[in-house]
Formats: structure tokens, sequence, C-alpha cells
């Protein structure tokens, strides 16, 4: 039997966020490696080598493409809610584990993957509006959402 999508929802950070912090993640390793290959004036009062410099430059790259991949995807069917945090990890709820759901507005506890003492396991791109889960065994999660409305109609038919 295949499963019924009721709700999803695909969140990533905002597109002047990402560039920023690219920008500047990125800044620093292409001036070092300009002022040092190009030019051949150390970079800084102990310069690392220019491989060094290269491999360092590839690993901020690799920092900026791991964050305009991150992705939070919620979706709702009738056997679960599924939260997905591309590229880290997937994390299924099943109806039977959930003892209580709502939609809440939160204050800011940060973006990516956070712990709370109010709130639990927050998983959250922007926003202050989420899916708080209430697990039988005491589990607490936060799932933030743009689509609060949207949400809450797809679980009234579970709750």
């Amino acid at each position: 039997m295949e499963k019924s999508v009721l709700f999803k929802e695909r969140q990533q950070f905002g597109r002047a966020f990402l560039w920023l912090l690219s920008l500047f993640a990125m800044s620093i390793p292409l001036f070092g490696i300009i002022q040092q290959i190009l030019f051949k004036k150390p970079f800084g009062n102990h310069p690392m080598s220019n491989i060094g410099l290269i491999v360092f430059a590839f690993g901020m790259l690799a920092f900026c493409i791991f964050f305009w991949s991150m992705t939070l995807i919620t979706e709702i069917d009738s056997k679960a809610i599924s939260v997905r945090f591309v590229p880290l990890f997937k994390k299924q709820f099943k109806w039977e584990d959930i003892e209580r759901a709502e939609i809440i507005k939160y204050r800011f506890v940060g973006y990516g993957i956070r712990l709370s003492f109010k709130y639990g396991t927050v998983y959250n791109i922007k926003g202050n509006q989420g899916l708080a889960l209430h697990l039988k065994d005491g589990g607490k999660y936060l799932i933030g959402t743009q689509k609060p409305e949207e949400l809450k109609k797809s679980l009234a038919s579970f709750l």
C-alpha cells in the first residue's frame, strides 16, 4: 500500500543569509591565495604553505556548499510525521508514538538543530512558528514551519 502525503513543506535558509555567509567564509582564503601565491607576499605572521592555503580554500568551499544544500523537509502521511534535515538525517514520528501535537509560536531558539529545555529538540530554518510534538515516552520535538495553517489542517484528521 502506497502512502499518501497530506502535507509537505520544504524550507531553506534565506538567500541573503547564505550569500553573506559564503562571501565571508570564502573571502579570507581567497585573499590569502591572491596575496601569497600571486603576489608572493606571506599571508599572516605565520603563513601556511601554498598547498595548505589551497586545501583551506577548498574546505571553506565545502562548508559553503554544505550550508547551501541544507533543507528542512516536513511530511505528514497516514503513518507518521517525517522530518528530514538534508544532508544530515531523517527522523520519523509514528502516530501511535505521539501523545500530542500542536502548532505554536515560540521565541527565537537559533537555526539548525538545537536542544532546548522548553521545546526539546528543535529543527528550525527560519521563523517563530512550529509543530510541537509531545511523545508518549516523554520526548519533545519542535519542527519549524512557514505554513502553520496548512499544517494545522493536516493534523486535524489524526488528532
